[in-house]
């Protein structure tokens, strides 16, 4: 696998130079334009470039710059990850999903069980439809074992023995996916396009805590928390219709290390494919299902030029491939690592957020239902930037039951979800903001990807990095709402 990545990644600077020359899950929510634009900030200084234990390049360190301190090279992805090999089959009526993962699991903390997340069956993904059935579970070779689900959503196998740190066991799963119809959500199906986002059995685990059990709420957001992972999955869909999805396509199977999770759009795509400079080449392709009007350069040029520029900003992109899919039905957008769903008429500040995404919980993950404030907020501050509107996001109102509450967690959002967006997403960027110079704030930015890349952030590793550079980040987040405990 190292070999293929370093043959794709040469492929692609070949076809960067020869380019050279040339030319929120994120509801558009608070009645918040989306087509704005604007322009980057100036890039940062270039760093070097080795290859991590992933098969992925590993941005090196930078020097200190102006005001920003020195920033430490970029961390490497554990090599005890887990590996999850997976076979996904789309039915013929577009009604149902067959799948059957094997993955491979050692822990950093001891643990007697395993637990799988069952995300199609909380409470937003049941009520338009869907639900997922996962069984019988074996680990290794043995027969089936008992498990139990003390709520939908939790899949919970008992080990005997124990797992301590270092120890690996295999756990093989069968699981079937029924569908909904036309949802405005990560499962759906419309218009002959099937959206399947957090649709598999995943492992919980958070390195150094142990199993993530928050319950899923019916807001437009995530739960979830997973540790990165290496995947190697196969999509079989009904003739006539084409896959994007997470990772590289290579002999009938889809290829992707070191990224949480992955997804998988199914439709008729009109496609168009580009490279953006990361600082080393991705291949970016965007499809566009029939019917729609959308035009896929268009949004191509988008993440392009977002992507080069967060990379600046934050540090380098590690990952050699990006997708998008526009499907009907959607009126925001769905980030998943390497793979972005989006609905119609979405290319303003919704792309470029989703690409914010890819710094902040793809490649610097998060507990989404305990801290959705660090991947909203820090997406939204990349998309504020960019879009050249962190001016007005600055001077919004914040409702009273998300006044100095923007570190709460999904839970708190359940019955307050006329304020989540400001809550999450705005609220943080406002004390962001407040801390002074932008260019400031992006650099203890990227010193925050550099030490928690591939890894999960907390709320204390956020206020670290800030504190690097403003010594005051501790007040000002508190202002917010926002603890570290």
């Amino acid at each position: 696998m190292r070999r293929l990545r370093l043959a794709l990644l040469v492929v692609l600077a070949v076809v960067a130079a020869a380019c050279a020359g040339g030319t929120g899950d994120d509801l558009a929510r608070d009645g918040s334009p989306d087509g704005t634009t604007g322009s980057a900030p100036a890039p940062a200084e270039a760093s070097s470039t080795t290859t991590t234990t992933a098969g992925l390049p590993q941005a090196g360190p930078l020097p200190p710059s102006g005001d920003c301190p020195a920033v430490p090279a970029q961390a490497q992805p554990d090599p005890g990850r887990p590996r999850y090999a997976m076979d996904v089959r789309v039915l013929p009526g577009l009604d149902a999903v067959d799948g059957r993962l094997t993955v491979r699991f050692t822990p950093d903390l001891p643990t007697d069980r395993l637990v799988f997340r069952l995300w199609p069956n909380g409470p937003r993904s049941a009520a338009a439809g869907a639900h997922l059935d996962a069984g019988p579970v074996f680990l290794g070779s043995s027969a089936p074992v008992a498990t139990s689900q003390p709520d939908p959503t939790t899949l919970v196998v008992p080990l005997d023995p124990p797992l301590r740190p270092g120890d690996a066991v295999e756990a093989t799963v069968p699981w079937r996916l029924t569908l909904p119809g036309p949802a405005n959500d990560r499962l759906a199906v419309q218009d002959g396009a099937v959206r399947l986002g957090s649709f598999f059995p995943i492992l919980a685990w958070e390195p150094g805590v142990g199993w993530a059990l928050e319950p899923p709420t019916s807001v437009f957001g995530e739960a979830s928390t997973a540790p990165v992972a290496d995947f190697s999955y196969s999509v079989t869909v009904p003739d006539g219709l084409s896959v994007l999805a997470s990772g590289v396509p290579e002999a009938g199977r889809w290829e992707a290390l070191a990224v949480r999770d992955v997804a998988v759009s199914v439709g008729r795509f009109r496609t168009v494919e580009g490279v953006a400079s990361a600082p080393w080449p991705v291949k970016v392709t965007v499809g566009v299902h029939e019917g729609l009007d959308d035009d896929p350069g268009a949004y191509l040029d988008r993440v392009v030029r977002s992507m080069e520029d967060f990379s600046r900003r934050f540090g380098a992109y590690p990952y050699p491939a990006h997708t998008l899919a526009l499907t009907p039905g959607l009126s925001g957008g769905l980030e998943y690592p390497g793979h972005v769903m989006q609905g119609p008429g979405t290319i303003g500040r919704t792309t470029s957020h989703e690409v914010g995404h890819l710094w902040f919980y793809s490649l610097v993950g998060n507990n989404q239902g305990r801290d959705p404030w660090i991947d909203e907020g820090l997406a939204t501050w990349a998309e504020a930037r960019f879009e050249g509107s962190l001016g007005e996001l600055a001077g919004k109102g914040m409702p009273a039951p998300a006044q100095g509450r923007a570190g709460e967690p999904m839970t708190y959002w359940e019955t307050r979800q006329d304020s989540y967006y400001r809550g999450t997403y705005v609220q943080p960027v406002q004390a962001l903001a407040a801390l002074g110079d932008p260019d400031r704030v992006d650099c203890a930015l990227r010193h925050l990807v550099a030490a928690h890349a591939f890894g999960v952030a907390r709320p204390g590793d956020v206020e670290a990095a800030l504190a690097k550079v403003f010594p005051e980040a501790p007040g000002v987040l508190a202002g917010a709402g926002i603890s570290t405990p």
